[in-house]
């Protein structure tokens, strides 16, 4: 196989899996505060006086999750824009 088609092979993939870590950490992220805000909603509703004890932990797991996709997006980024491990990898076979 020509070393160009490796190379935009690798690159076509590593735009996908960008797309996919992305695409999927914001979809989990919104899954995850929708059922938060109603679950919390849920329990204001059934004992108002714990109110300022749901809203603490309810924002500690909202930080949780806003890392999680964080995480995710960087990861994606470095993949698009950044050095790609896997390129590197393909270009320094194809070297040898």
């Amino acid at each position: 196989m020509d070393t160009a088609v490796i190379v935009g092979q690798v690159q076509s993939f590593s735009v996908l899996a960008a797309g996919l870590l992305i695409s999927l950490a914001a979809l989990g992220t919104a899954i995850g505060f929708g059922l938060l805000g109603g679950k919390y909603l849920e329990g204001i509703a059934r004992q108002p006086e714990l109110g300022p004890m749901l809203m603490l932990r309810m924002f500690i797991v909202a930080g949780l999750l806003d890392a999680f996709a964080a995480i995710s997006i960087v990861m994606g980024m470095i993949l698009f824009f950044g050095n790609n491990p896997f390129l590197n990898a393909v270009l320094f076979h194809v070297a040898k």
